[in-house]
């Protein structure tokens, strides 16, 4: 009986049908403020305001464990066949960088924050920067193969904008890719922060969406799920960053690739 019922649920994520089968109506998102769980207590900066002071030293600071490793786990996406891109909240480039490497050629990228467009220009990767909002981009409706979205959604108070306007960019059969900060450290205390030349450390605002606010937002959009994977505090993370051993065997991001439904 339990091998069938997750066979059923299963079915049910690939074609968008909860309500379908029965299972009633979408919950509304409502995105819990990451304040209430705050251990570290730092001074809050706006997000164009925080990356836009972080952009100097970001690469310096986040690990490709949180999010190209997770990239690189991939199957469901035949890189050879993508060949425009969106990458939205694209910051100083890495995901394009990335995409470069697999054989990308054509990518655009969108940012809140001019400083971190500046870095993702140096890289010479990018068709076209442009400073814009994820949630409602400048970008032409259908014209990607691809869309990425890589540790930007915690900064949303809601996420249901960001697969609507992915799928609004996205060809039909295209796909998106997002990548996030695990909502297990937000619910552990721990934000997306920085440490500002002075020394102090800040957060940038943070909201907590779970893991099922996605799969709703998503499917109501038209998507379907193909792949997740999970990314852990592990060996490799802690020869990087040692200070996180109390974190080990964690999960600190997270990976998903959706497909858009005809």
């Amino acid at each position: 009986m339990a091998t069938r019922t997750l066979a059923r649920v299963a079915r049910m994520i690939e074609c968008g049908g909860w309500q379908e089968a029965g299972m009633g109506p979408a919950r509304e998102e409502s995105a819990m403020d990451f304040s209430r769980f705050d251990a570290r207590n730092y001074p809050t900066v706006s997000v164009q305001d925080g990356y836009g002071e972080w952009a100097a030293t970001y690469e310096d600071i986040v690990l490709d464990a949180m999010d190209l490793r997770l990239l690189a786990r991939i199957r469901t996406v035949d890189w050879a066949q993508v060949h425009d891109v969106a990458d939205l909240a694209c910051g100083t480039g890495r995901t394009g960088a990335w995409l470069s490497q697999q054989g990308v050629s054509t990518i655009d990228g969108v940012d809140l924050t001019p400083a971190m467009l500046e870095k993702a220009a140096a890289k010479g990767i990018y068709r076209r920067l442009l400073v814009g909002d994820l949630r409602e981009t400048p970008l032409p409706a259908g014209g990607y193969d691809l869309a990425t979205v890589v540790l930007a959604d915690e900064h949303l108070p809601d996420v249901r904008p960001l697969y609507q306007e992915t799928a609004r960019i996205t060809q039909m059969h295209g796909y998106l890719i997002l990548v996030g900060f695990h909502p297990f450290f937000l619910l552990s205390g721990v934000p997306t922060h920085f440490t500002r030349p002075s020394g102090e450390s800040a957060t940038i605002e943070c909201f907590v969406h779970l893991l099922s606010d996605h799969v709703q937002a998503a499917l109501a959009a038209g998507w379907s799920l193909l792949e997740m994977h999970e990314g852990l505090v592990d060996d490799e993370w802690l020869a990087r960053k040692p200070k996180w051993a109390p974190y080990q065997h964690r999960p600190v991001s997270f990976a998903m690739v959706w497909q858009k439904r005809a």
